[in-house]
């Protein structure tokens, strides 16, 4: 049996190790963090496609990438409408958009999924793409609450398999958590926080932990300000003021988790209760429960914790 020791050595001399650097980026997803993600890589200057089954969904991609970089140009260039229109068009001149998966990530450097949160549509998608990408193509998730572990089960190669967690909206949120699992190969690790800071982000790092750092904080907080208006201690609104003035959080829990969704809330509660039942902060809210079933979910659908116009 190797030692820890000897382990950490064969997996710092995996094929990782011959990776070049990050040029071509492929982002299957183009939803709001898919879109975001590619924006601020093709604005690195790095070439990207994004892949969706759905061609509607890239249409509104490429126009809500086209609207965020004019707000951009406009305040990086607001007396100068020649810079603004060169800034915008040398950006989604590297963004291309496409349905095929297969022929997206065959010259990809560096892959990030970003799409719905159900491990079995992302084992099954990071099959194919393994499948189908250069065998030194890194391959990341942009997952929020599950463990990278279960993701990438079935990878042959997990050595570079890693996490690229980016918070909404991304061109706006600083921070990136990079994240590693025990397979994860130290060059992976490297570049793939290299990337990170190559986007202009701030990165942090983290081991492969249920939410990582932010959300595995912030969760467990905004239900223990649920479980704290359950037992009657005090209303939502003094709540929210509570933590907004004595604590100087930009928004109260409440406020926030309406902002985050509550479906959103209650899918990542659920996931990490049922893989650790004993976990006292993990435990479900029956309030929250209740008005995901009556589809309150927050200032998406009008209604959460607050009413929305």
């Amino acid at each position: 049996m190797l030692s820890s020791t000897c382990t950490a050595a064969v997996r710092g001399l995996s094929t990782t190790a011959q990776l070049s650097k990050i040029n071509n980026v492929t982002v299957i997803g183009a939803g709001l963090m898919g879109s975001g993600i590619a924006q601020v890589s093709a604005n690195a200057k790095l070439n990207v496609v994004v892949v969706d089954s759905n061609q509607s969904a890239l249409d509104k991609a490429q126009k809500g990438i086209e609207s965020s970089l004019q707000r951009v140009a406009k305040k990086k260039h607001a007396d100068d409408a020649k810079a603004q229109t060169a800034l915008v068009s040398s950006v989604l001149d590297r963004i291309k958009m496409s349905t095929n998966m297969s022929d997206s990530v065959k010259d990809a450097d560096l892959v990030i999924e970003a799409i719905v949160e159900n491990i079995d549509i992302k084992r099954k998608l990071f099959a194919e793409v393994e499948a189908a990408a250069k065998p030194t193509t890194l391959i990341t998730t942009n997952t929020s609450s599950l463990r990278l572990a279960d993701i990438g089960l079935n990878l042959k190669d997990k050595t570079r398999f890693g996490g690229l967690h980016f918070f909404n909206p991304v061109p706006m949120m600083k921070l990136l958590e990079v994240v590693r699992h025990n397979d994860t190969s130290d060059d992976t690790f490297q570049k793939l926080m290299e990337y990170g800071k190559a986007v202009g982000k701030t990165t942090v790092a983290c081991k492969d932990t249920p939410g990582f750092i932010v959300n595995r904080l912030l969760v467990p907080y905004m239900f223990e300000a649920l479980r704290l208006y359950e037992r009657g201690d005090a209303s939502m609104p003094d709540i929210d003021v509570a933590m907004k003035l004595g604590a100087g959080y930009p928004m109260g829990p409440f406020e926030l988790s309406d902002y985050v969704g509550l479906d959103t809330c209650k899918f990542i509660m659920d996931g990490w209760h049922k893989q650790y039942p004993d976990e006292v902060a993990f435990k479900p809210s029956p309030l929250l429960d209740s008005l995901v079933d009556a589809g309150k979910t927050g200032r998406k659908s009008g209604e959460g914790f607050y009413k929305y116009k």
